[in-house]
């Protein structure tokens, strides 16, 4: 004889919260590294503390080179850090 087990509303309620929170958890730790191959342009701009114009213009003029996937733009951290000590100024 087989038993059987009953899925509850409450136990499905209870699943979609330790699921949600461990998924919380996961991106909280990747938002703190700024290692990431990859940047989108939320986190660019974030870490440039440029607008979005600024960004596009960057982009445009062949600074800052980019990968678009669908509607998404995203940066190499490398490029970033390239262009940011290219930039560099010296003060006499």
């Amino acid at each position: 004889m087989t038993t059987l087990d009953l899925i509850t509303k409450e136990d499905l309620e209870n699943f979609k919260k330790e699921f949600f929170e461990e998924l919380r958890n996961l991106k909280m730790d990747g938002a703190d590294k700024i290692s990431k191959k990859w940047l989108r342009s939320s986190d660019v701009r974030t870490l440039l503390g440029i607008s979005p114009g600024t960004l596009q213009t960057l982009r445009i003029n062949g600074t800052l080179r980019f990968s678009k996937v669908g509607n998404i733009f995203y940066y190499k951290n490398e490029d970033l850090t390239k262009v940011l000590e290219e930039n560099l100024t010296k003060t006499s």
